[in-house]
Order: C-alpha cells, then structure tokens, then sequence
C-alpha cells in the first residue's frame, strides 16, 4: 500500500513563478538552457544546469558544476525568491496543454516503497546519470526535480480534486510555450489525513518519468541511513486515466545500403499494407514511414502482432525485432549511431525536416505506447524498450522543492 507524506514545500513567489519555473534539466542541451536563462536571473536553470554560469566546455560533472548549482539555489532562497512553507502541506498541481488538462497531488513518497517494489519502475537506468542526481541532490539538500508518478484513478480521490480545484489557488501562470502551470495548496488537517487514508489503500503507484530521479533519491536515503527527510522523494501523482503520452518517433542514418525500393519489398514480408498515407499513425501496430518525400501507411501482419508477451507487442519491440535490427543493421538501439530518436512534442514535420536535410534517410512515426501497456508491463516486472513513452506536458522545476 502506497504511504505518502505531506511535507514543507520551499516554492516560488507567485508573482515570481514564470520567472523561476522551468522545463526539467534532462530535456534540453546546455546550450539550449544558456540561451533560454539569458537575460533571467531568476531562472531556475541557474541551479537545475549550473554549467551554464561557467566556461562553455566545463565537465558536466565536476566539483564546480555542483557547488554552483548549490551558490545559486542559496541565492533564490535568500532573496525570498523560493520561500519555504511553515507546515506540513500536501499540494495539487495542475498543467493545461491545448486541449489536455492534467491535475497531480503534490507528495513525499517513500524511497523505502521504491526499493521494495510498491512504486513500480520499466526502465534501466544508467549509473552515470543516476550518480549526477545523486550528486546534486547531496549539494543542494534538496529534490528540486519532482518524480512523475500515476496510479489506477479512484473515483473518490477525483471527486475530492474536482473540488479542491474550484477554490483560489496558490499559483497559477502560464509559460513560453503556452502550458498553464496552477497549484493549490492542502493544509486542512482532516483533507491531509482523507489523502493519506486513499492512497494507503491503493497497492501500488508508477514512474511514468523520473527513473534517475527515484534512483538517486534512494541512494541518498540508504547513504544517510533516513536521516532528516532524505527517506522521501519529491512526486507529483497523476490518475492514470490523465496521463498524456505521445509518440517516441525513430529517425534513421541511412538505408543500411539498399535503394529505397529494395527497403519497400523487404518490408512488405513484415507489413500488410505499404500505401501512401498520412503522417501519424491512428491506431496500434500502425506506423508511418517517411521515405522519398513521401509518407507511407505500414500496418504489421497479424501474425507478428498476435503475441501474449506485452513486452513482446508493443509497436517499438515489433519494429526493432522484424525491421530495425534485420533490415537496417541496428542490433542495440541504445548505442547504434544509425538511428536517432525524436519526442512527439516535435511533431512529424521534424521527422521530415531531418530527412529533407539529407541528415537522415528515413523516419519511422510511432502510435503512443499506452498508459495501460506501461502498468501491465511494470506489474509483471518487465522493462520497457528504449524511448518508449514520451510523456507531455513536463513537469516545471521549481514550483515545489523538497528540502531533505
């Protein structure tokens, strides 16, 4: 059963919100988080990427990278730029993106849950990035990149959100690339323990994103032994019925050697139908392929989707087992230099802008692995495929720390 804490959130001003609060550190280069915290003091990619405050080629991952982040984390607070609360408080954060509209509680989670299997994982992680979380969290003493977890909706939690969220809220603004960040924050004594009391009866919660996360947030707490509020971790908690998860599209190097009629036929012995079509597959076991500056419809046969193994059927094992390693040569697409992966949010027409550059020769658009998909598989212990899922909208750094 899921045990979840409040906690005393260090959050930003409100008025100060849309200066401070911004996009996680891993979705973006250092340059690109350069240029966006230009002329913005205030922004938090001061601390999330301290490289940008020193020399451009500094290691990532030196001593000074750290202590920077950690300078100027101190330098927020004590501008009462991010303010801690006085009490314990549980908090629920809403994100509109167009159309889509998402409301997560804000809580501690358990990193002793994350090890014993309760908060479920599916991906690997990598020891070099779990050891930079690791590392920025020790020199900051804080979580400042919340975990983004999901669970099987209850209809009684959402009727409780439903109505928490008509009343005024703590913060609420909207970011540069139009995405609508709100907060309400939970201190009622009787509310607290009615959240609790839920999530107590719910077996189980799910990284949707934040492996590294959780995993350095873990390590952390077994290194100081619980000490303090190292044995939480910062987690924002979705309803699974919520979650937004676009496509992880495949952009290819080159055609592994054959002309792009020869690709044609040893992909007819793999799909039923190869017709030019539109560019975003509408159903699962649906892709597009851009190739010649077309778009192409490829529906897999039957028989290679009729597989018990969820593992086994999702559209990104299918294509990596029967086309990307067989045809194009691409045996381990985690280090293959051959392919290339590209998130939903950036649309098809990025996939043909990298194939009309000449930079690529051909792009596959995936359907979106499914929520559903996701928890079977972590329920039965299995790991999903590289780029599987690409969740939207990101979670913003910043508008709640967890101070450990």
């Amino acid at each position: 059963m899921a045990t979840l804490k409040p906690f005393a959130a260090l959050r930003p001003q409100p008025e100060l919100a849309a200066q401070i609060c911004e996009l996680p550190y891993d979705v973006m280069s250092s340059d690109e988080a350069r240029a966006m915290a230009a002329g913005k003091p205030l922004s938090f990619l001061h601390v999330s990427k301290p490289e940008i405050d020193l020399p451009a080629g500094t290691d990532l991952y030196s001593p000074e990278v750290y202590a920077q982040g950690a300078e100027n984390f101190q330098k927020l607070i004590a501008q009462d730029a991010l303010k801690p609360d006085d009490k314990s408080n549980f908090y629920l954060y809403r994100q509109i993106m167009g159309a889509h509209a998402q409301v997560g509680l804000v809580a501690a989670a358990s990193c002793a849950e994350y090890l014993n299997g309760i908060i479920k994982k599916h991906e690997f992680t990598r020891p070099d990035k779990e050891d930079d979380r690791v590392r920025h969290i020790e020199a900051l003493n804080s979580q400042t990149g919340p975990v983004f977890l999901t669970y099987r909706a209850q209809e009684k939690f959402d009727e409780f959100v439903a109505k928490k969220i008509s009343e005024t809220p703590a913060v609420d603004f909207t970011g540069s690339d139009g995405v609508r960040h709100t907060s309400w924050t939970i201190s009622n004594a009787d509310e607290i323990k009615f959240i609790e009391t839920q999530f107590a009866g719910i077996p189980f919660l799910y990284i949707a994103d934040g492996h590294h996360r959780s995993a350095a947030a873990a390590r952390v707490f077994q290194s100081r032994q619980g000490a303090g509020h190292s044995g939480e971790f910062l987690t924002v908690i979705f309803p699974h019925n919520q979650m937004q998860i676009l496509p992880y599209n495949r952009v290819l190097k080159d055609l592994n050697g054959l002309t792009p009629h020869e690709l044609v036929l040893k992909l007819e012995k793999v799909f039923e139908t190869i017709r030019v079509g539109e560019a975003s597959p509408a159903r699962k076991h649906v892709l597009g392929l851009f190739l010649d500056g077309q778009w192409h419809r490829l529906t897999f046969k039957p028989e290679f989707t009729k597989i018990a193994d969820p593992i086994e059927r999702l559209d990104v094992t299918l294509l990596q087992k029967n086309v990307l390693a067989p045809i194009f040569g691409i045996d381990d697409p985690r280090t293959s230099k051959k392919i290339n992966f590209v998130g939903g949010i950036r649309g098809t027409a990025e996939l043909e802008k990298l194939v009309n550059s000449g930079e690529y020769a051909c792009a596959f658009s995936m359907f979106p692995t499914s929520i559903e998909d996701l928890m079977t598989i972590a329920d039965a212990g299995g790991i999903m495929p590289p780029k599987s899922t690409w969740f939207e909208p990101k979670l913003r750094d910043a508008m709640f720390c967890h101070l450990i």
